[in-house]
């Protein structure tokens, strides 16, 4: 699945949004797609292969390493610094951390809706969580 180009010093939330602070648990950039790990309550990056890591938490707004204090944003719009296609939907990539648009799912990868684009650069979020693979 082909990930979105990201320019993470251009990620922005819209005033509508809705973020959530915590700890990342790993090595993460603004942009990223992230998942919360039950055992640490941490986030790492997200991953459209792997069930237990496509269920989203939200996108990162800023960068951090382990341990350090982080923000997401679950809902809301939000400027992503990439270039999208006006009404397409994206979802979580098997690129870990990355978002892509729902035609690059392919066979096995657990399908996780994160927004629908509204501009060239930017996203209405709204995270599905199917807990389904792409048959």
């Amino acid at each position: 699945m082909s990930a979105l180009s990201i320019t993470a010093a251009n990620v922005q939330p819209a005033s509508n949004a809705v973020i959530l602070s915590g700890t990342f648990g790993a090595t993460i950039t603004a942009g990223q797609v992230v998942y919360e790990l039950s055992s640490d309550n941490e986030w790492y990056l997200a991953d459209a292969d792997v069930l237990a890591t496509s269920v989203v938490a939200g996108i990162a707004i800023n960068g951090g390493s382990d341990g350090q204090a982080g923000d997401i944003q679950i809902v809301g719009d939000i400027d992503l610094g990439a270039t999208l296609t006006v009404g397409q939907i994206y979802v979580l990539s098997t690129t870990a951390g990355g978002i892509a648009p729902t035609v690059d799912t392919a066979s096995g990868d657990y399908v996780t809706v994160l927004g629908v684009a509204t501009a060239a650069d930017s996203m209405m979020m709204g995270i599905l969580i199917s807990n389904t693979a792409e048959p």
